[in-house]
């Protein structure tokens, strides 16, 4: 079952909203309610060398991969630690996220093409559109080109589908100093800052004995 809604997947156009919504819910309502799966992939995923050198542990987050297709997407789970916070960004791809556990307050802010290529990128410009609370059970997709920003309760838990990147970076943007930067993705990125964000074995070992403890999983690994 997991391999034929993994194919749906492979051939999505990222672009076709509700196409991603649709096919990506199947999946992502496939694992919430047999969390049984979920288990099994999260096993699977930290014997797995090639997606252990993907997820990734820091202060206020923690990313782990759950499987890293030959097109370009990717399942995750984000857990989002006690004082988790962000500013406003947006993102290389397009994802779909069902959260599991916990909440967050969704704050969005419109698209990129407010800032479009400006040097030094306004952040004034960056209002907020929409304020919304993300509890267990909701879903949502969200177009790489949108800005957004997120609050998060301690311990809030995501699965996320993420589509292929697009774009070789994303703005992150600070509205109290006014400052925003650009940053970008991994091809480019120094090697001493990748090992240092990338997960322990020790770290997950610890993120899923949180995970039984608060449900998400049904057992402990």
């Amino acid at each position: 079952m997991i391999d034929n809604l993994f194919d749906d997947l492979r051939t999505l156009d990222w672009d076709d909203l509700s196409a991603v919504a649709d096919t990506s819910d199947k999946l992502l309502t496939s694992l919430d309610q047999d969390r049984g799966l979920l288990d099994d992939l999260v096993s699977k995923a930290l014997a797995d060398p090639h997606l252990t050198a993907l997820c990734e542990h820091y202060d206020i987050l923690d990313k782990i991969v759950l499987h890293d297709d030959p097109t370009g997407w990717r399942l995750r789970l984000h857990i989002f630690l006690p004082g988790y916070y962000d500013r406003p960004h947006n993102h290389r791809w397009t994802y779909a996220s069902r959260i599991l556990y916990g909440s967050y307050t969704h704050t969005l802010y419109g698209t990129e093409d407010q800032i479009a290529d400006a040097e030094p990128i306004d952040v004034s410009t960056l209002r907020p559109r929409m304020v919304r609370t993300e509890t267990a059970g909701d879903t949502y997709v969200l177009h790489h080109t949108s800005i957004h920003s997120v609050t998060a309760a301690p311990y809030t838990t995501t699965l996320i589908v993420r589509g292929p990147a697009v774009k070789d970076r994303f703005m992150v943007s600070d509205r109290t100093t006014g400052e925003a930067w650009w940053q970008y993705g991994a091809a480019t990125e120094d090697p001493a800052a990748a090992a240092a964000k990338r997960m322990t074995p020790e770290q997950a070992a610890d993120r899923v004995r949180q995970l039984a403890t608060d449900g998400v999983l049904s057992r402990a690994m």
